[in-house]
């Protein structure tokens, strides 16, 4: 399957909800500790041996720590940057009208983006300063921000079944779960003992959230009775960056690690780790699977390499 080359390290990849053919990529240079960032929108060919074709690429001043399609508009893709900055690009304009808007309020690193899926019409954006920010397409300032968590806020995710409920994972060891309608967080999760790097809430069962951690573990938590997880997937050597449940198969779900894996679980079986796979030769910390194409996965990481492969497959199968 084909590959991409980034000149910078990968942080983030994900496939557009509107083609199949088509997804975006955020990097940043030096690790992302210091300089520039870029976003690569790609496209793959019908035919797996032809290369991956770049469609547009935007630079930025720091480093791109995560990126979000929009759900309203095919176009428009979301980067969250290392200077604090949410920034839109669209992609049916010339790169001189990019980008569309920046938004600048967090006052550190913005490490995720993510659009609401049900409302369509608003996004979550989550940062080093200790907040989860909530934007809308046509509002020059965010619409509130969330200030309960007590350290960086890696990851908010909306709920892919409630228009108004999302979750957040926190370097303060906590999952919390709001509601927008709410003043405060419905519900804190105390998720692991070290760092909660990731979260996301299951396609099929509303109530179920998985977690990443920096204790090399995932679990996976029915929020009608957190006290006790469904689920510990070990496996992973080190520190688990990226979550994703499966569009199309409910107990199964996806994983990357500074231990430079990819790794597919199954939640419900007691032999949970359905497939290794071993592609990327530095820490793999982005992995997605597309809406639109079963099976379909993409990776990236600090090796400078998008890949993108059939679950199942070698992702270095030419």
């Amino acid at each position: 399957m084909p590959v991409f080359k980034t000149p910078f390290n990968g942080y983030s990849v994900k496939f557009s909800p509107f083609y199949e053919n088509r997804l975006a990529v955020a990097t940043a240079q030096n690790f992302g500790i210091l300089g520039n960032g870029r976003l690569h929108v790609l496209d793959l060919s019908p035919d797996p041996s032809l290369p991956i074709a770049e469609l547009a690429a935007y630079d930025t001043a720091d480093g791109v720590y995560d990126v979000a399609w929009s759900e309203s508009h095919d176009s428009i893709v979301i980067a969250a940057v290392a200077d604090g900055s949410v920034k839109l690009y669209d992609l049916a304009l010339p790169p001189t009208s990019n980008p569309i808007r920046s938004f600048q309020e967090h006052t550190r690193e913005v490490h995720s983006a993510d659009y609401n899926p049900v409302r369509r019409d608003s996004f979550l954006s989550s940062s080093w300063d200790d907040t989860v920010k909530l934007w809308t397409l046509d509002r020059p300032t965010s619409v509130r921000t969330f200030k309960e968590h007590a350290y960086c806020v890696y990851s908010a995710v909306w709920n892919p079944r409630h228009a108004d409920v999302f979750a957040s994972a926190s370097g303060d060891c906590t999952v919390r779960v709001w509601d927008v309608r709410e003043p405060g967080s419905t519900m804190i999760l105390p998720a692991h003992d070290f760092e909660v790097l990731a979260c996301d809430w299951n396609k099929y069962d509303e109530c179920v959230i998985a977690t990443a951690s920096v204790d090399k573990s995932l679990r996976v938590w029915d929020v009608r009775n957190y006290r006790v997880p469904v689920s510990v997937l070990n496996g992973h050597g080190y520190a688990v960056r990226k979550v994703k449940f499966s569009p199309h198969v409910r107990n199964l779900l996806v994983s990357c690690s500074y231990d430079m894996t990819v790794c597919v679980w199954d939640f419900m079986v007691e032999d949970a780790l359905v497939s290794r796979y071993d592609h990327h030769t530095e820490f793999a910390v982005g992995v997605d699977m597309s809406v639109l194409v079963e099976g379909l996965m993409a990776s990236t990481g600090w090796d400078e390499l998008v890949y993108v492969w059939q679950h199942g497959t070698d992702p270095r199968a030419p």
